[in-house]
């Protein structure tokens, strides 16, 4: 990705978009030949899988991606070159900004044109078939915990988007594995995701609360847009799961599984191994989860002292945070604040 714009073309939100059609200037951005693209125009045949995973089992890595610390990216679709089957241990988010891609999702086909917008969720069995000069995407590398702030936005109706993020939360298969919509004359839409490329791009302020705040706009606005999505996955029983999540969304700091098993009429024992069997994790580790983003999410949006946010977000042992903060983000509080504030970044 060419990491230059003009620094004065970040205040520009293009509300007045007409269809599909991204802005120019961006596209032109996202137009241009990577080192990678390069590399395959002068022979290689292949994905350098380098790249994108240490795994033999091609298993794309967010840490090949991400910077340390952060929850989403935006990269141009690599052209030129067949991806081979993989997987991701992330959420990606496919926006086709020109032309078309070609992708086989679980063994089904999958024609991506001009606006297109395809949500794939980490156990979703992908394919990409080469893309032309012309042909355009950006991808979105996402964290699971980037979108919960779209869960809460989302309220408690069941619906299938509901399910996507609750499987994507998890981890685990839905029965939601992708979503593939049809909303290239969506003019919402797509202003969403254009404003969406343009704050992580550019060095805007709160720009994680932003983008967060307009993937959940995003999602609400594709409630609308049923009729105009296609999916694939496998069954997944999900009502407990969404339950359990939203309760640790609103009482990480003091909530407890006993209340939760009280208020949701079940035997906490009996909870307590639905929670193993349907998420993977157990009620102390999605509680532990909700926690320590909530206090990432207060160490780059807020001055709040550490000591303060540590007893916030329901820690007691301060020794036992910093523990588990540097054994996740690799580097303390205080460095991890620092780093997001030394300069301006490319990606959240």
């Amino acid at each position: 990705m060419s990491a230059g714009f003009p620094a004065n073309s970040a205040a520009r939100l293009h509300y007045g978009m007409k269809g599909s059609r991204m802005h120019q200037e961006l596209l032109r951005e996202l137009s241009v030949i990577t080192e990678e693209e390069q590399r395959i125009l002068d022979g290689r045949q292949e994905i350098d899988p380098q790249i994108y995973t240490e795994k033999k089992d091609m298993v794309i890595d967010s840490g090949k991606l991400l910077q340390r610390g952060k929850l989403i990216q935006v990269r141009p679709h690599t052209r030129f070159v067949h991806f081979p089957e993989h997987t991701h241990n992330y959420i990606e988010v496919i926006y086709m900004c020109q032309g078309s891609t070609t992708h086989i999702l679980n063994g089904r086909e999958v024609v991506l044109k001009q606006g297109d917008l395809l949500f794939l969720n980490q156990n979703a069995v992908q394919e990409i078939l080469p893309a032309g000069r012309d042909d355009i995407a950006v991808n979105f590398i996402i964290l699971p915990e980037f979108l919960d702030t779209a869960f809460e936005m989302m309220g408690k109706e069941e619906n299938q988007l509901r399910d996507f993020l609750v499987g994507a939360l998890c981890g685990r298969d839905g029965e939601t594995g992708w979503m593939y919509f049809h909303v290239a004359d969506i003019l919402p839409v797509q202003n969403l995701i254009e404003n969406m490329v343009w704050t992580i791009f550019y060095d805007s302020s709160n720009k994680r609360s932003c983008t967060q705040i307009t993937m959940g706009l995003l999602l609400l606005q594709l409630l609308d847009c049923m009729d105009k999505m296609e999916s694939g996955g496998r069954k997944f029983d999900n009502e407990i799961t969404a339950a359990v999540l939203s309760y640790i969304g609103e009482h990480y700091k003091n909530g407890t599984l006993s209340e939760l098993a009280e208020q949701m009429g079940y035997d906490v024992y009996w909870l307590s191994r639905e929670i193993r069997r349907r998420t993977g994790r157990t009620y102390k580790e999605l509680l532990q989860e909700k926690r320590m983003q909530q206090a990432v999410y207060l160490l780059g949006n807020s001055r709040i002292p550490v000591t303060d946010i540590i007893e916030s977000v329901g820690y007691d042992n301060t020794s036992y945070f910093y523990r588990k903060f540097r054994e996740r983000y690799g580097m303390s509080p205080k460095e991890y604040r620092g780093n997001l504030y030394k300069m301006p970044e490319k990606d959240l």
